[in-house]
């Protein structure tokens, strides 16, 4: 993008235009999110549903993520679930907890190119991994200051043992056995 076709920001101090750019960036995501009948919420909880790991796909912990009351969560997961995009699960271990899961149609809406993702794949690569890092920290530090779950990939948590090749990983934690697949994906237990 060259300065001429760059949005206005708030002056030229580097925090007040990063906080413009970021401001902007989250309204044009949102309003690219208004498609096949989802809104931005329910698009959002769609893609944490499908990223998160079986022990992080209750609704107190979609709302942890979402940073949304547990009433708006509620809504929007039997919202998805009337849309056929999710389904609910008793747990194993406690029929009166439930769980969801993106199912073969969420996974399917889920593959439409969003337009943040039509922007970032015109940048170089190395761009793209320095800007993910530099909002990685963004993140870390605006969820500390809210006191907020930090939440991560499993296989960069302290709790989680790697497998040998061909075997699964472990999580030392809540002391369980994980599927190879499970060690990236989101876990609302992480700890760095």
């Amino acid at each position: 993008m060259n300065r001429s076709s760059s949005p206005p920001t708030a002056g030229t101090d580097p925090r007040q235009r990063a906080e413009a750019l970021l401001e902007r960036l989250a309204r044009l995501q949102a309003a690219g999110d208004w498609a096949d009948d989802l809104n931005p919420t329910q698009w959002t909880a769609l893609s944490y549903l499908s990223r998160a790991n079986r022990f992080s796909r209750a609704p107190s912990q979609v709302a942890d993520y979402l940073a949304a009351t547990r009433g708006t969560v509620s809504q929007t997961l039997k919202a998805l679930a009337r849309k056929g995009l999710v389904e609910e699960a008793a747990s194993d271990g406690d029929k009166r907890s439930i769980s969801y899961r993106a199912t073969h149609a969420g996974q399917a809406a889920l593959s439409r190119q969003r337009v943040l993702g039509e922007a970032l794949a015109v940048l170089p690569e190395a761009r793209v991994a320095a800007l993910a890092d530099g909002l990685s920290e963004l993140v870390a530090a605006l969820v500390a200051a809210r006191g907020g779950r930090g939440f991560g990939l499993c296989r960069t948590c302290r709790h989680h043992r790697p497998g040998e090749p061909g075997e699964d990983g472990h999580c030392r934690l809540l002391d369980l056995p994980l599927a190879p697949h499970e060690a990236d994906q989101i876990c609302h237990e992480h700890a760095a």
